[in-house]
């Protein structure tokens, strides 16, 4: 934490600079609510930052924030908005390491994400499949999990950014590893015993396998092991009913077996305040729940409400967490 006004330091970074990331980032740290809310560092390159000003006719300075200038252009006119590019898909990567760096070293107490196009990363030659499992490599951590959250519901997902074939193969234990990991973060986020709806796989979760067995098979046993460990947990259950159920305040946290069985159903819940959230790693991290709008970038007609939503959470995060760690330090020690 830093000594500013006991407020945490928080990493933000611009995505790709040919994207709506620029301008959502300048267009949520304008808002009143947040400026004193945190010490702000935008990790990214000033030229993107006064290109998307430019053309979006707002101002390029941000209150109660400093720019760390990357440097990676030169010159505006290298900078396409709405256009595919190798370059700015390797600056959007440049960012995003720099600040899970501060985030490591301790010089920032979480970071938060604009969006960057995979395609774009992709043709600079580096393998890459989506922010949680690049940010998860860059902290060793081997069990991330991504979190859609928003006021209204919460979901984790067991697989995300991989081929559905590949979901389909997903095991009890990695299933009971979500579960887990989905449980501690609704308990950071303030919920002391969540309530959590387990997806099925297959169609009405199998139907006592006429549709599949993999809901018999992996998914129960994993239910099974949760509840043993005193996690509040049921299912399978159909997943084109149980969202439904959870959406009217059944259920605090779905567990979602793939990418797009949650993501449909959170962006159609909550869209502007769903903030991504990853798990399993040692630092915090928040995210848009939206992608780099590339038809509308530099005209805008980027809103800002979703990037509004991930910062304020990444800055309760950080301050349950160093709220955590003081209460810690206050306990005296019983050791002999």
């Amino acid at each position: 934490m830093t000594a500013r006004a006991n407020k945490p330091t928080i990493a933000v970074t611009l995505g790709d600079p040919a994207g709506i990331g620029p301008e959502v980032v300048l267009k949520a740290l304008s808002a009143p609510e947040l400026r004193n809310l945190a010490f702000w560092v935008v990790v990214g390159d000033q030229v993107a930052l006064e290109k998307s000003a430019a053309g979006c006719g707002i101002p390029s300075s941000i209150p109660n924030a400093v720019v760390q200038d990357l440097g990676i252009f030169q010159r505006a006119e290298q900078i396409k908005f709405g256009q595919l590019n190798a370059d700015c898909g390797r600056a959007a990567v440049e960012y995003v390491k720099r600040a899970t760096q501060m985030c490591l070293s301790g010089e920032a107490q979480a970071m938060v994400t604009a969006p960057l196009n995979k395609e774009a990363v992709t043709l600079t030659g580096i393998r890459f499949s989506g922010h949680t499992e690049y940010i998860a490599e860059l902290c060793g951590a081997t069990e991330s999990r991504m979190l859609l959250a928003s006021p209204k519901l919460s979901v984790v997902h067991v697989t995300t950014h991989v081929a559905l074939r590949d979901a389909l193969d997903a095991s009890s234990d990695r299933i009971l590893r979500t579960i887990q990991l989905g449980d501690e973060a609704m308990k950071r986020l303030g919920i002391t015993q969540p309530r959590i709806a387990m997806c099925g796989l297959n169609p009405h979760a199998g139907e006592h396998g006429l549709f599949g067995e993999e809901d018999a098979a992996t998914i129960a046993p994993a239910i099974a092991a949760a509840s043993q460990k005193g996690i509040r947990i049921d299912g399978p259950h159909a997943p084109d009913t149980i969202f439904l159920m959870a959406s009217r305040g059944a259920y605090d946290l779905v567990v979602a077996m793939y990418h797009d069985q949650g993501h449909i159903a959170m962006k159609l819940i909550d869209f502007e305040r769903t903030v991504n959230v990853t798990l399993g790693i040692p630092i915090i991290r928040t995210s848009v729940d939206h992608g780099t709008g590339f038809d509308i970038a530099g005209k805008n007609k980027a809103d800002p409400q979703n990037m509004i939503a991930a910062l304020k959470m990444a800055v309760a995060m950080a301050t349950s967490n160093r709220d955590e760690v003081l209460s810690q330090d206050r306990i005296p020690s019983t050791a002999k």
